[in-house]
């Protein structure tokens, strides 16, 4: 059981970027994927959610707008398009899943983590 997050980069302001969130080793059917991320000394933030079973997504005030949170059901994969990048989008980005219909904005119920994959936002 594995979920593998890549597409991170370096981008300037204003520019787009898309992650991608692979799972293998079990159906994402009854889950919810969800996009985190972290500064360093900081709060894991919840950034964005999907539920696979219809495609319903959820997005922080911070993204809103910006980011697009998709699924493509062959590949068993979650992407965000995140536009207009800021500075302040400058973390790591974690994708997490778990076992339930509810996209929870706790980091505590998810039970599978992506390795994180570095954005950086240059001004």
């Amino acid at each position: 059981v594995q979920l593998q997050a890549s597409g991170g980069g370096l981008v300037q302001a204003g520019e787009s970027l898309r992650l991608s969130c692979t799972a293998s080793g079990f159906s994402l059917d009854y889950y919810v994927i969800a996009w985190f991320r972290q500064a360093p000394g900081k709060e894991r933030e919840w950034v964005s959610c999907i539920r696979w079973s219809d495609g319903s997504t959820s997005y922080a005030d911070s993204v809103k707008g910006r980011f697009t949170i998709s699924r493509d059901n062959a590949k068993n994969t979650v992407y965000p398009q995140m536009n207009s990048l800021k500075p302040e989008d400058t973390v790591v980005y974690y994708c997490a899943a778990d076992y339930s219909a509810d996209c929870s904005r706790s980091y505590i119920p998810y039970d599978y983590w992506g390795q994180g994959t570095l954005v950086t936002v240059s001004s």
